[in-house]
């Protein structure tokens, strides 16, 4: 695999979030404690969740997006890309999968190498040359590399578990005393706060591993030109994509290598990709830092 140099400081700010993540949830579990709170049902309720999504992720998103599992007889081309892609990125193949519709995208999922699926739009195959599809697929595999269906599974947990707290207070909290009932108004202000903290925190590493997917597409490839090319061809293309052909997959945006719908500036905040613009200008420093 390519090596130079590491980006420093999107290592940092990575860690830097996941800090604070673990930072809030360790407050959490304290005021809980504190409050004396037996949060164990809902600690077991979500961690159902989490493992359903956890281990059978690959196959709820293949469902959802309709993609099909195709072979190398059907798809020869696509799968030798993905082969490899795979062996310069020392990483298992993964099984590879098509989703029928006009809008070019891609996605990746699944709990590690072995249990990994990556899909193409047939919009994107039709799209994009050969080395701009190289360049998509070697995201999408650095993301499966990178682990990071686990990385944000895990992170998203104890947010699980605030949102199922706040439900459980929403719905059940009604009778009781007054001290009784101020003491759940208060675990449900605190939990409330911390879902909100843990969604913008947990939205802000999803963002950072976008960033780390498109350099580690850069190091497969030797080619970020390609990335950033395929990148504007997408997210040009998407603003031709009938509205209701968005909204159907609307759902799928957290996957996708480019959001189906971005939203507004305002809104990029509660993104889970970075904006097009910020990552095309990583991918030129990229550029500049290969030509080194």
């Amino acid at each position: 695999m390519r090596k130079w140099k590491h980006d420093i400081g999107l290592e940092s700010r990575m860690l830097l979030t996941m800090f604070l993540l673990g930072a809030v949830y360790i407050f959490f579990l304290i005021f809980l404690a504190a409050s004396g709170v037996e949060p164990m049902f809902i600690l077991f309720f979500a961690g159902i969740m989490m493992f359903i999504q956890y281990y059978y992720s690959d196959k709820m998103v293949l469902w959802t997006s309709g993609a099909r599992i195709v072979s190398a007889r059907e798809e020869p081309e696509l799968h030798e890309i993905v082969t490899r892609l795979c062996a310069i990125a020392d990483i298992t193949v993964p099984k590879i999968a098509i989703m029928n519709t006009m809008m070019p995208n891609a996605f990746a999922t699944g709990r590690n190498q072995k249990n990994a699926v990556v899909a193409v739009t047939t919009g994107l195959m039709q799209r994009l040359d050969r080395e701009e599809l190289e360049a998509v697929l070697g995201h999408e595999l650095t993301h499966i590399k990178n682990r990071d269906m686990m990385v944000l599974t895990i992170a998203s947990f104890l947010s699980t578990v605030a949102f199922f707290i706040v439900r459980y207070a929403l719905y059940f909290g009604g009778g009781g005393n007054r001290k009784g009932n101020a003491g759940l108004i208060l675990v449900w202000i605190v939990s409330m706060i911390v879902w909100i903290v843990s969604f913008l925190l947990i939205r802000a590493l999803s963002r950072y591993r976008e960033f780390s997917a498109d350099r580690g597409a850069a190091i497969i490839t030797g080619k970020p030109s390609k990335l950033a090319s395929a990148l504007m061809k997408i997210s040009g293309m998407m603003q031709r994509v009938p509205s209701d052909d968005l909204r159907k997959v609307e759902g799928m945006n957290a996957f996708f290598i480019i959001p189906a719908i971005s939203g507004s500036s305002i809104m990029q905040l509660l993104s889970t990709h970075p904006s097009t613009e910020k990552r095309l200008a990583a991918l030129e420093k990229l550029e500049r830092e290969i030509e080194m």
